[in-house]
This record gives C-alpha cells, sequence and structure tokens, in this order.
C-alpha cells in the first residue's frame, strides 16, 4: 500500500470543481464546523490512561512531529515506504509516528510482523475504519477494508473457499490457456508488456471468476471493473479527503459535502458493476448452461455461506481487485530484473531447457524447476507490490518487548524495510535468486523440490489478513516465469548509434500496487523453433477453448 500523505484536501475530479471563494457561506460553515470538533478533538476531550503502562514499558520511539498534526507532514507525498526505512534505520524496527491524535506504528523486521499480526492474530487483525474508502465508497461491504467482524469471517470463508489449495489446482487449465496467450502476445509486440500482462491477469480472474472470456481487453465490464480499482487505490489514499483527517464532516448534510456527492456516484457504479457479474452466471446457472467459476460455487452452495447477494458480490469483486493488478506488477518487475541483471538468464535457460526440452513448462514441472520458483520470489522480495504493506488495526491494548502499544493504534508491516532486513537478506539491494537456492544464506530451505515457494511469504502479507489469492497467485507466477524463460531472450535496447539504452533500477508508481513505470528493452524468441511452438500452443488453445468454441456452455 502506498501509506502516503498529502496536504488534507477535498478531492474533486479534475476540471470538475474548484475552492469558492471564503465568503461563501458554505465555507464558512465547514471552516467553524471544523474549528469546533479540532478544539473538542485536541483540547476538551480527555485521554484514557491504560493499565498496561508501568514502570518499565514506555511508548515507542518516533520522530518528534508538531502540535496537533503530528507527523503528517513529515511523510513524503509519494513513495512512502522509502522514508518509513530511513526512519526506521534511525529509530529502530518498531517505532510510533502520530497522525493528528491517531497512532500508527512502523514494523521493520519479519520477526516483529510475525510476533504481532500472525501470532497475535486475536488483537491485530482488523483495520481502520476510513470515513470514504470504508464507510461511504464500500458501505462497510468490501472484505478488503472490513474490521476484524463476523461479516469479514462470513466473506473469508468464501474467499478460502474459492482458493484454498485444492480449488486453486482447479483453475490450472485457465491458468495455462492465458499464459499461452500472454507468451504469443509478448512475443510479437513485447513494448506493449504492460497492456499484456494486465490482460492476463483481468482474462484469468474473469475466466475463473465469472466464467467469461476476455478476447481483447476492450471488453466493457473489464475496464468498468478496472476502473473500480483505480477509483478504490485513489480513494483510500491517505490525506487525500478532509473528512478521513476529520471524522464529523461525514454528518454534513451531502449538499456542503461533495465527497459525500462523490462516494454515492462511485458506490452505485461499483454496485451495479458486481451485481450485474453475479446476475449474469446466476441466469446461466438458471439455464443448467455454467462453466465452473467462483459466482458459481458461490451461487450453488449458497447454504454454506450465509451472505446476503451483495456481501457475496462484493467478496468476488475484492478477489478480482486482488488479482488484477499484483501479479501483472510482479512480471512487470521480472523484465526488468531480466533487463538489468542478464546473468541471471542462462541459468533459468539451463533449467528449463533440462526439465522441459522443446516442450513448453506445465504445472507438473514446477517441483523441478528451483530456480524458476526462487527468480520470482527475489522479484517480490526485491521490488515488492504493496511495499508500504496493507495496514493493520490494533484493537486492544498491548506490549511488545516493552513498548506499549495502545488499542486503536494503526500497524504497518513496510515491506520494504521487512524485505532488506540485512540479517536475513545480506546485499538486500542486489537481485539475487541464489539467496533462496544455497545453503550459507539464511532464507535457504531444503528440499528444493518443495521450496523455495511463496506460501506464507510476506509479500502477501501476515496473519488472518493474509492474501486470499496466494495459492492462485502463486501457480501463475510460477508458470509464467517458466514459460517466458523457455521462450524468450531480454536485452537492453540500443540506441541509434548501438549504445545500451540504460534503465533505471527503481522508477516506480506509488500506490497500493506499486509497478516499475514503462521501461525499454528488448524481448525476442530464443530460437525460431520456440516461436513456433508457441504459436502452435496458442492456436490450439485458443481453437479449443471451451468458452468461446460453437456450441460451449458460455
Amino acid at each position: 500500500m502506498n501509506w502516503s500523505w498529502k496536504s488534507p484536501t477535498w478531492s474533486y475530479p479534475a476540471g470538475e470543481l474548484e475552492w469558492p471563494e471564503v465568503r461563501d457561506p458554505v465555507v464558512l460553515g465547514l471552516l467553524l464546523f471544523a474549528s469546533i470538533f479540532v478544539v473538542y478533538l485536541f483540547v476538551l476531550k480527555p485521554q484514557r490512561r491504560s493499565s498496561l503502562l508501568v514502570d518499565g514499558v514506555r511508548t515507542p520511539p518516533g520522530p518528534p512531529g508538531y502540535p496537533l498534526i503530528g507527523n503528517l507532514f513529515d511523510i513524503p507525498p509519494t513513495q512512502s515506504w522509502l522514508q518509513l526505512k530511513a526512519w526506521a534505520d534511525q529509530y529502530g524496527p518498531l517505532y510510533r509516528l502520530r497522525l493528528g491524535r491517531r497512532d500508527h506504528v512502523v514494523i521493520s523486521t519479519e520477526k516483529i510482523a510475525n510476533d504481532l499480526l500472525r501470532e497475535r492474530g486475536n488483537q491485530y487483525s482488523s483495520r481502520e475504519q476510513t470515513v470514504m474508502a470504508a464507510e461511504l465508497l464500500s458501505k462497510h461491504l468490501r472484505p478488503l477494508l472490513l474490521p476484524y467482524n463476523d461479516r469479514w469471517r462470513r466473506a473469508r470463508k468464501l474467499m478460502h473457499r474459492l482458493t484454498m489449495p485444492s480449488s486453486a489446482a482447479s483453475y490450472e487449465p485457465a491458468q495455462s490457456l492465458e499464459a499461452k496467450r500472454l507468451l504469443y502476445s509478448l512475443l510479437r509486440t513485447p513494448t506493449a508488456y504492460e497492456r499484456i500482462f494486465e490482460q492476463y491477469s483481468g482474462g484469468l480472474i474473469f475466466r475463473i471468476g465469472y466464467g467469461k472470456a476476455i478476447i481483447t481487453g476492450e471488453e466493457k465490464q473489464l475496464q468498468r471493473i478496472i476502473n473500480v480499482n483505480h477509483n478504490l487505490e485513489r480513494i483510500a489514499s491517505p490525506g487525500i479527503y478532509l473528512v478521513d483527517t476529520i471524522p464529523a464532516l461525514k454528518y454534513l448534510p451531502a449538499l456542503m459535502a461533495p465527497f459525500k456527492r462523490e462516494a454515492r456516484r462511485l458506490h452505485a457504479e461499483e454496485l451495479s458493476l458486481f451485481r450485474e457479474l453475479l446476475n449474469d452466471v446466476q441466469v446461466k446457472v438458471s439455464e443448467g448452461r455454467f462453466e465452473p467459476c467462483f459466482a458459481q460455487i458461490f451461487l450453488t452452495e449458497r447454504d454454506k455461506f450465509p451472505l446476503t447477494d451483495d456481501e457475496g458480490a462484493y467478496a468476488l469483486g475484492t478477489l478480482f481487485e486482488a488479482g488484477t493488478g499484483t501479479t501483472a506488477a510482479v512480471m512487470m518487475s521480472f523484465c526488468l530484473a531480466m533487463t538489468l541483471y542478464p546473468e541471471w538468464q542462462k541459468p533459468l535457460w539451463e533449467e528449463v531447457d533440462r526439465v522441459c526440452g522443446d516442450r513448453l513448462p506445465e504445472f507438473s514441472d514446477i517441483p523441478e524447476l528451483p530456480s524458476v520458483r526462487a527468480a520470482i520470489k527475489e522479484v517480490l522480495r526485491w521490488r515488492p507490490v504493496t511495499a508500504g504493506g496493507v495496514p493493520h488495526l490494533l484493537t486492544q491494548d498491548d506490549v511488545y518487548d516493552g513498548l506499549f502499544l495502545k488499542a486503536g493504534t494503526v500497524v504497518h508491516a513496510n515491506q520494504w524495510a521487512i524485505h532488506r532486513e540485512p540479517s536475513l537478506y545480506p546485499d538486500p539491494e542486489r537481485f539475487n535468486p541464489e539467496r533462496w537456492l544455497r545453503p550459507e544464506y539464511p532464507t535457504y530451505r531444503a528440499p528444493l523440490s518443495r521450496f523455495p515457494s511463496l506460501q506464507n511469504f510476506s509479500s502477501f502479507g501476515f496473519g488472518r489478513r493474509i492474501c486470499p489469492g496466494m495459492n492462485v497467485a502463486e501457480r501463475s507466477l510460477f508458470l509464467l516465469t517458466a514459460r517466458i524463460m523457455w521462450a524468450c531472450e531480454f536485452s537492453k535496447r540500443k540506441d541509434n548509434i548501438g549504445n545500451d539504452i540504460e534503465v533505471p533500477s527503481y522508477d516506480y508508481t506509488s500506490g497500493f500496487n506499486t509497478q516499475p513505470r514503462p521501461f525499454q528493452f528488448d524481448l525476442k524468441a530464443r530460437s525460431e523453433k520456440r516461436q513456433q511452438l508457441v504459436d502452435e500452443a496458442w492456436r490450439h488453445a485458443e481453437a479449443t477453448d471451451p468458452l468461446r468454441v460453437p456450441g460451449s456452455l458460455i
């Protein structure tokens, strides 16, 4: 997550609204309301003292901040995880920030993250209920943002049923088909790598989620759900909306609160889409012409999942939100790694050639491809997608290693720092898959037929809030990496006089999910024979696609 704070403002779509003049009675009313609230919040409202604050227990260290606002303006507006890592180097692996009245603590080692978020999951598994994202936009329906309550548990039960290892294995045919399409497209138009990776992710989730085939990547429903994802990332970014800093503003009438009108419109759009996707499958189920998919399982096993239609629709939509951006972002970073560290291509080529010969790698080959698994796991460590982590909320006062952590504290596991812990990851800035393959590294585990794996890897989060789609994502990443290295060769692009065009090592976007900004590289087939085999594999997959051939169920 991009845990970046900006100066609190009203946020409107570009060009639609401007600040009214200060003489506007609405603005004057807002200022008066906010002033009264701030005086109450910071001056009159009493602070309780915990019984856990005894001799020898202290609050965590951290940067000093300013009166009333704390560290609000100390945090950079983009790539805040870099500053959080710098503070960890200064204040230690567990330190405190203060944003208004709210305490935040930042975790910078895997051990502390596991001790708190995993081992004490009953205390550390909730979410801060932000007004805009959780309440007004999502209406407390989006599992990602739900507190640790019964509704979340019911939604999580459904998501577990859909993505547990035995279920995830059943999606391998869809993953294999979409991976063949990706390989075919990537070898023809490598400059369109971003769109191709995103189409893989969207195509796979539509296929296994709703039994729909994505043909062009321009389908209206796909574009609508991508827009829903973008809106969520924007709205949930801290500091964008004044109401998230002063929650009492939510009680203003909509006429005086443009943010409420915006949230109402966007909620209606996403709820309409999620209902439409679920209803499309409901029609096919009632007619007996459905393909197994997430939505079909929910609809035909309703007695096992006590969710309303809207709760179920949001749970399915959340799985799409989780799956579309992350896999694509990881594979973009993999392309970057192969461009910056081309020496790693040879051992990967040798491994896939030894195991697969002149045929495409399959899921059954994965246990024999430890270098492939190590390479993609190292990408996740080296360039984490949710670099700042997704925040948890502490629900009870706690003490850890002599440090007092107050109930209501927002807890951030900063993946950027966790993945650069020197005791676990020597020379952390270097892309080095060997750290997962050789016994002299602390991260090595045997046997190599099983490890390295992505199971419970910190990139997917911690404890009870770990990414529910981990099992599906692991299979996608391993298969895509194996097939790309079987078929492709990466190199730096040349300029007009034959010199390498340098590629920046870290020029990444900000947001919940972060990915490399567009960069230049060359990609070609390793041989004409491999190119021919890729073409044949995709033509056969396309011709036999159960969602597209005449007489198919969908």
